[in-house]
This record gives C-alpha cells, sequence and structure tokens, in this order.
C-alpha cells in the first residue's frame, strides 16, 4: 500500500490573453460573471502586472484561478 494516487488536474489552471481594450474586471465579468471578482485575477498574477492592476497590456497571459 502506497499514498492514494494523486488527481490528475486537481487545479486545471485555466489562461486568457488579454485584448486589447480589457481591464481585470471587464475579463473577471466574462469568465465569472461578476465585474467586482477582479481582484481574485489580479492577485494570482501580480508578479506579471505589478502593483498597478489597472496596467495590463495586449498579449499577456492571465492565470485565471
Amino acid at each position: 500500500k502506497g499514498a492514494p494516487p494523486k488527481p490528475a488536474a486537481a487545479k486545471a489552471e485555466r489562461t486568457y490573453v488579454v485584448k486589447s481594450g480589457d481591464s481585470l474586471s471587464k475579463i473577471a465579468k466574462e469568465l465569472y460573471g461578476d465585474g467586482k471578482r477582479w481582484p481574485e485575477i489580479y492577485e494570482a498574477n501580480k508578479e506579471l502586472i505589478g502593483d498597478n492592476p489597472n496596467l495590463i497590456h495586449p498579449g499577456q497571459e492571465l492565470r485565471i484561478p
């Protein structure tokens, strides 16, 4: 007997490529149906985005929690 097998992808990471005109709240509205959930996306991508959540750029690939 060993450890039970690990689930294949317990948390499948989704990604989203930023398009021109996007904002975190717009992305949250599109993906979650609620623009107020943008901080979840920001927290998951803080290293990529930096200190200003308003500065996202087309082509950036964001992890979607």
